[in-house]
């Protein structure tokens, strides 16, 4: 990988990984970020961490642009040198596969859409080369997902399949966004799944919809009491498909404060997961399994 640092405008730099996304480039850039953080250089106002990046905002009235910029460089090398582990969760997210609402959704949008005759999973199955929509949503939900990032809007986790790198599932946005997308949509864009936190426009397919909630400004549902957003980065996700009957009865828990999140804490390492991805998967699912 080679790194890459640009300015972004007078008060930022930029710090790309690589091109692609992938968990090595991830864990560097995390990796960086905690770095610059945890060296505490004057100027620096914020930091933010994304999927194989990250960008660092400054005060240009007290540190330089080269300055900074040199700052940062000096710290890759402990970013190559930082343990690919770490302590995190797998969480059980529930799913609702071809629901009415995206689907009425996506419905109004077809015109935008590169396959204006079928629905959003019906592209995604036949480019990613599944016999049907079935399929495809079993490879969908069968392994585990990294989060990589979190933002976009509010509480949005982007998502990173923990599959060997030809299972990836690649599936474009529109041609041109939507100006709707139910909130808690399922979507799909490029490599990456997400849940849309809020009611908005988008442009990743829609493949369903998740009855718990991932966002709450208000902090009244009760798994988010202790903060707003639900996902931090390094999160792994596991969805379970679910019907109507079960939506409708995780919505009636959400509302009555009696719904828990299935978590399990587990210990994620990058060089474990290179070496076995399978194996990885098997001992995260099954930690997730008996909670």
């Amino acid at each position: 990988m080679k790194t890459r640092y640009t300015f972004g405008g007078d008060e930022h730099v930029y710090v790309e990984m690589d091109d692609e996304m992938s968990l090595d480039a991830f864990f560097k850039s995390l990796s960086m970020s905690n770095a610059v953080r945890d060296a505490n250089i004057a100027g620096v106002t914020e930091i933010c961490p994304a999927n194989a990046s990250f960008q660092v905002r400054f005060d240009p009235d007290v540190i330089s642009p080269d300055d900074i910029m040199a700052k940062v460089k000096e710290l890759e090398h402990k970013a190559e040198l930082a343990e690919k582990r770490m302590k995190t969760r797998i969480i059980e997210i529930p799913v609702y596969y071809q629901d009415p609402w995206t689907h009425e959704t996506l419905m109004r949008f077809r015109e935008r859409h590169q396959n204006p005759d079928g629905t959003d999973l019906d592209y995604a199955a036949e480019i990613n080369g599944f016999e049907s929509v079935d399929a495809f949503i079993e490879a969908h939900h069968s392994q585990p997902w990294f989060v990589s990032m979190v933002g976009f809007v509010a509480g949005l986790p982007f998502l990173y399949q923990l599959v060997e790198r030809g299972k990836q599932l690649e599936v474009p946005k529109y041609l041109r966004p939507r100006t709707d997308t139910p909130k808690q949509t399922v979507g799909y864009g490029g490599c990456f799944s997400c849940i849309y936190s809020v009611r908005g426009a988008g442009g990743y397919q829609m493949f369903g919809i998740t009855p718990m909630p991932i966002y709450d400004a208000e902090q009244k549902v009760a798994h988010l009491k202790d903060f707003m957003v639900f996902f931090k980065p390094g999160d792994i996700v596991k969805w379970k498909p679910i019907d109507r009957a079960e939506y409708d009865a995780v919505v009636a828990a959400v509302e009555d404060g009696t719904y828990e999140p299935r978590i399990a804490e587990v210990e994620f390492d990058l060089d474990e997961f290179n070496a076995d991805m399978r194996g990885t998967n098997a001992k995260m699912l099954e930690a997730l399994n008996d909670a």
